[in-house]
Parts: C-alpha cells; sequence; structure tokens
C-alpha cells in the first residue's frame, strides 16, 4: 500500500467513525430533549435504554470503541500531517488558508474527549455503579430526578455550555469534511453542506438549551 493510499484510508475511516458518532448524537439529543416536555416519556425510554440487551451489551461497547477510534485516528492524522511538513514557511497565515475550525480540530476534540470523560463519570459509571456493583432494584422513575440533579450546579452547567460551543466548532468543519473524505460531490453536495451547517449549530445549541432550561428549573 502507497503512503498517499494510506493515507486515504485513514481519512476515509476517520470520516466513516465521525459520522457513526453523529448518529449516536442525534439519538442522545433526541432522548435529553425529551425530558423538556415529559418527564415520564424521558423515563420510560431512559429506563428501556438502560436495561435493553441490545443496548447495554452491543451498542454500547460499540459506541465507546467507535470514541476510543475516532479520537485516536485524529490524532494519528494530526501527527502525520505535521511530520510530512517538511518545509516551514516564516510568513505562514493559517487563516487565510483554512478556517479557525480547520486548524484546530485537535483542540476542540480535546475539550470534547474532557466533556466526554465528565459525562461518563456524571452518568455513566453511577448507571454501572446502581445496577452492576450495588445491584439496586429497578426504578423506571428515577431517571430524570438524577439528569436534573447534575443540573443543579452553575459550574458543572458552565461546563457543559463551553464543551458544546466546542462540539459546534468541531462539528462545523468535521461534519462537512466527512464527506469530502469520501469522495462524495455531486448535485447534492450544497444541500448537503446546509444540512450539516445546520446541524452543526442546531443539535450544541439544542444541547445547551437542555442544560439550561434544567438549570433555572431546579430551583
Amino acid at each position: 500500500m502507497t503512503l498517499a493510499a494510506s493515507s486515504i484510508g485513514r481519512k476515509v475511516a476517520m470520516a466513516l467513525s465521525g459520522l457513526f458518532l453523529v448518529l449516536f448524537l442525534t439519538q442522545h439529543f433526541t432522548i435529553n430533549l425529551l425530558s423538556v416536555f415529559s418527564e415520564s416519556v424521558f423515563n420510560q425510554v431512559s429506563h428501556f435504554m438502560g436495561n435493553n440487551p441490545i443496548v447495554q451489551f452491543i451498542l454500547q461497547p460499540i459506541l465507546i470503541l467507535g470514541v476510543l477510534f475516532h479520537f485516536t485516528m485524529g490524532f494519528v492524522l494530526e501527527l502525520k500531517n505535521s511530520s510530512s511538513r517538511t518545509v516551514k514557511y516564516k510568513r505562514f497565515k493559517g487563516s487565510a488558508n483554512a478556517s479557525w475550525m480547520s486548524r484546530n480540530m485537535i483542540l476542540s476534540g480535546i475539550v470534547i474527549l474532557s466533556f466526554l470523560g465528565l459525562h461518563f463519570y456524571d452518568f455513566w459509571v453511577p448507571e454501572m455503579n446502581y445496577k452492576y456493583v450495588e445491584v439496586l432494584p429497578l426504578e423506571p422513575n428515577r431517571y430524570f430526578e438524577e439528569m436534573i440533579h447534575k443540573f443543579e450546579s452553575p459550574v458543572r452547567v458552565g461546563i457543559y455550555v463551553l464543551s458544546f460551543v466546542f462540539l459546534s466548532l468541531h462539528l462545523l468543519h468535521g461534519f462537512a469534511s466527512s464527506f469530502q473524505s469520501m469522495g462524495i460531490n455531486n448535485k447534492y453536495s450544497k444541500a448537503l453542506k446546509s444540512f450539516t451547517m445546520a446541524f452543526s449549530i442546531a443539535v450544541p445549541l439544542g444541547f445547551v438549551f437542555i442544560a439550561l432550561f434544567h438549570h433555572l428549573n431546579a430551583f
């Protein structure tokens, strides 16, 4: 395999893993949005997702591996790109050749990865402890109260909001470029770019709204 082919393969793998994570993000946002409109429906859906063996023992491990693969591949590509730049330009102006988002994908990725660590600590770890360590009885109505409890802290809400801003910046470049990496260039490309831009703004903004909504209504 040539160096060029290997580079293309890594970019395609990166794009596919990114699109997979966008699907999860959409599903996660949809479920969280239910908490704004109906406590009971949110509890029902969360209980189903949290106790469905297919979700827990098949989809969840795939998701975790997808996250690890995507971010690892991102760092690998960044290192490869950095090492391939043998000629340094003293007066190189990055902003003249690429957007801030594209030049700082690693930065936004690190922020998002750090946020995911906090999110796992807030929700995934307590859930695993509840079901598999303490083995407490099933309580299908506990999810809403557990979620809004996390949003009582203004510091935590601030971290969440900042993280979603960086998520939006990450998506604004990454979502659209994923399709480019796979060679999708046809009459629908313009509409696809508009869709990815709208998604990259609307979904993170929606998460911000959910966090602020529950924070303001917690008192």
